[in-house]
């Protein structure tokens, strides 16, 4: 199969924020997440009403669907839009249908997915109008214009039949989406997806991000024709929500950075949709840059849940005692990690990279995101929740030795060091080695650990933290910078699969000379090869096998080591009733009740 090289650089943008942005809890006092509430469902006696307000450290990413792709925009856009299939609350194997009005068919060669669209879906004022399966297919060829810029079609949907043909023709007309042939819309309430591959597993899950949600053409292309789109300041809304606007359809409940205000869909049709949507008004309030006393505010307060900031340690370890059912750690369906340049001397030996893993305290590790609420220890790549989490060894690991002992073993370290050439069991070289991290305060706790952990095996360590953006962008996503550690990086699923975390970081095809995410510059053929076969498995099974065994593979190569599976803390006032969703690890907004 082949990949985009744009591949990398939109996957991060989701990924990278989302990780960096995950929250941690406080204490090592043994706290696990089985104590908190963990609601997918409403209560029963959910009332109808009221207005839930979300406090936000920084605006969305975009209010575009086609261009978004932050955790924080998915809580507002899943409760505006409706995709061909999304995630319920408490689904974490496969996407639902939600436009769509039951699953798709896939032909027996697996290059062909056919869906059927509900009837009677409308877009909110002023479009006014049902939607059709040709909205479905404007909204995904939008995505290839520049000036929508979507971030993952063409890692997900390359293998669409004309994909290529439509990036020339977008490049020669910039101005107009392009004709991407292997979309087809027979009639109004059908939409076939036709395949130059087998790979209508990934297409099926990418299909629930919001890029699927439909767009009206004859409304939109005025604002699409500039660049960057302006369709983002005039949305138009076909889920149970929408932002205020204007009778243009301007949005007036949206001021980037202060405030969105949504309000009920007027045109939203309960019958068909599975959200009760039980709040009159979902108020988003950004700005709060006290993430202390803005959890607190939500804490304490009434009618009111976390957007796209956790409560940091001090506060979550008063929200783990004093407000135990005001909390909630669903796991982030992420991972941290320190990724080793396997390409660079001395740490292209794979001995010394086991080494490296063997020496590290991951318990101090996890101390420095808040201690054992923060999450598992982890000692592979797939989290859990995941398909493919279990069947690679799950919290047990894939039995790898230099993983085992979660406190470090020296002992084991000088071994591999020994193995590796070394008589003495340490580093006799001269190199100095380059480790870059994030300044923040937490992050440099951890290129501290790091630093002291590669000095014990003898290593010279020039240790440079330096801003998030800096990290990424100067050194760890650029292999010419010669970084040898990026001790501070991790990433987020884009969807339920393993490709969406293992393929974009460790495969060798996907290494780019800028925004390049495989910061171990793995590239062994081998792995690379498995990617691209088991990027065409149709079979859930065999799918999920292929890529657990992936991550085994990946694991026995030591490119970086893993030290935590992340929970994603959701905290909220005291009359309010949540609903977390478990796909996006927020509050879902179109579930999420006030009480009496």
């Amino acid at each position: 199969m082949k990949r985009n090289k744009a591949l990398a650089v939109g996957v991060a943008s989701l990924s990278i924020v989302a990780m960096l942005a995950l929250a941690s809890c406080g204490g090592s006092s043994g706290t696990a997440t089985t104590d908190f509430p963990l609601p997918t469902e409403a209560p029963s006696d959910a009332q109808k009403g009221g207005t839930i307000e979300v406090l936000s450290g920084s605006d969305i990413d975009y209010m575009d669907p086609g261009a978004s792709y932050y955790q924080f925009t998915f809580m507002i856009h899943y409760a505006m839009f409706r995709p061909l299939l999304s995630w319920p609350p408490g689904e974490t194997k496969t996407p639902q249908p939600d436009l769509a009005a039951e699953q798709p068919t896939i032909s027996d060669d697996g290059k062909t997915v056919t869906f059927k669209i509900r009837e009677g879906v409308k877009f909110a004022p002023p479009v006014d109008r049902d939607v059709t399966s040709a909205d479905v297919k404007y909204a995904i060829e939008r995505g290839l214009m520049p000036g929508v810029a979507n971030g993952y079609i063409g890692a997900y949907m390359d293998g669409l039949d004309g994909f290529d043909a439509a990036i020339e023709s977008v490049e020669s007309d910039p101005t107009v989406a392009p004709d991407i042939s292997g979309i087809k819309t027979p009639d109004d309430q059908t939409i076939v997806f036709e395949l130059t591959d087998t790979t209508s597993a990934t297409l099926i899950q990418a299909l629930s991000l919001p890029v699927s949600a439909p767009v009206p053409e004859e409304y939109a292309k005025q604002y699409d024709s500039e660049s960057p789109s302006t369709y983002g300041d005039h949305v138009a809304a076909t889920g149970p929500y929408m932002v205020e606007n204007d009778a243009k359809g301007a949005l007036t409940g949206y001021e980037p950075g202060k405030e969105i205000r949504l309000v009920r869909n007027p045109n939203w049709d309960s019958s068909s949709d599975a959200r009760p949507a039980y709040a009159d008004r979902i108020t988003v309030k950004e700005g709060y840059a006290d993430s202390a006393s803005a959890s607190r505010q939500i804490l304490t307060g009434e009618g009111q849940v976390n957007g796209d900031f956790g409560p940091p340690p001090s506060v979550l370890r008063e929200a783990a005692t004093r407000y135990k059912e005001q909390l909630s750690l669903p796991t982030s369906g992420g991972s941290r990690y320190v990724s080793l340049n396997t390409q660079l001397a001395p740490l292209d030996d794979l001995n010394v990279r086991k080494a490296v893993l063997a020496a590290t305290n991951r318990e101090a590790l996890r101390l420095t995101a808040g201690g054992e609420a923060a999450g598992a220890i982890a000692n592979h790549f797939i989290p859990p929740d995941i398909p493919g989490f279990e069947e690679a060894g799950g919290f047990d690991g894939t039995g790898a030795d230099f993983l085992e002992k979660p406190a470090g073993d020296l002992a084991l370290a000088a071994e591999y060091m020994k193995k590796a050439g070394y008589k003495s069991g340490k580093y006799d070289g001269n190199d100095e080695l380059l480790m870059v991290g994030d300044d923040s305060a937490s992050s440099r706790q951890i290129g501290e650990i790091m630093l002291d952990t590669f000095q014990k095996l003898g290593f010279k360590v020039n240790y440079r933290p330096v801003s998030q953006e800096i990290m990424y962008t100067k050194f760890c996503g650029t292999p010419a910078a010669k970084v040898a550690i990026c001790a501070t990086t991790g990433w987020l699923k884009d969807f339920n699969d393993a490709e969406s975390l293992l393929d974009p970081t460790f495969n060798g095809n996907n290494i780019l000379p800028s925004n390049n995410v495989n910061w171990p510059q793995l590239d062994v053929e081998s792995i690379n090869d498995a990617m691209a076969k088991a990027a065409l498995l149709t079979d859930q099974d065999e799918r999920t096998k292929a890529w657990a065994d992936i991550d085994r593979q990946i694991t026995a190569q030591a490119p970086a080591l893993p030290w935590i599976w992340d929970n994603s803390p959701v905290i909220w006032s005291e009359n309010v009733a949540p609903v977390i969703n478990l796909f996006n690890a927020t509050a879902d907004l179109s579930y999420t009740s006030l009480k009496k």
